[in-house]
């Protein structure tokens, strides 16, 4: 029986020692998942804290109450450029209005003394521009510049934005 009992023994294979290049390399591996996961999460949190602090017309508000400027049909005609250049501007912009201003905006509509202080901010605005401002590369300026004014009248946060819908210089 002795004998038999160190042949099972004997058959029971032996433990093997691991190999330290397997043991290096899965620890490699694991170093690096734990990295690419760690990167992942500090540039995704980053990312989505720069675009909210930036991008000033992007900022999260209550919905704004929209006015369509000038005649609702034709939107405003104006001369520009001066006198001497005999240049007319036909344009509709719609204004994004700040709906919590209840001195300009009452029951989704704008009251009489703002709408006149916005339509003589904006003409002074399109009148006093120099042609070259009229270009299409220089919309966003031109609408910057409107809002500016606008919101200089009424008070800051008046205006959210500015939409210019149709431009026919001629």
């Amino acid at each position: 029986m002795a004998d038999e009992e160190k042949e099972v023994e004997s058959a029971e294979p032996a433990p093997k020692k691991k190999s330290p290049i397997i043991l290096i390399a899965v620890l490699v591996i694991v170093g690096l998942v734990l990295a690419a996961g760690i990167s992942f999460f500090v540039t995704t949190k980053l990312m989505a804290d720069t675009a909210m602090d930036t991008g000033s017309s992007n900022k999260f508000h209550d919905p704004g109450v929209f006015i369509k400027l000038g005649d609702p049909k034709e939107g405003i005609l104006v001369n520009v450029g001066g006198q001497k250049a005999g240049k007319f501007l036909k344009t509709s912009i719609i204004l994004e209005m700040n709906p919590g201003k209840k001195d300009i905006i009452a029951e989704g509509k704008v009251l009489p003394v703002a709408e006149t202080k916005i339509m003589d901010t904006v003409l002074q605005v399109l009148r006093s521009a120099k042609l070259e401002e009229f270009d299409a590369t220089k919309q966003d300026d031109l609408k910057k510049k409107i809002k500016e004014e606008i919101n200089g009248q009424l008070g800051e946060g008046s205006v959210y934005d500015v939409y210019i819908t149709s431009f026919l210089l001629q």
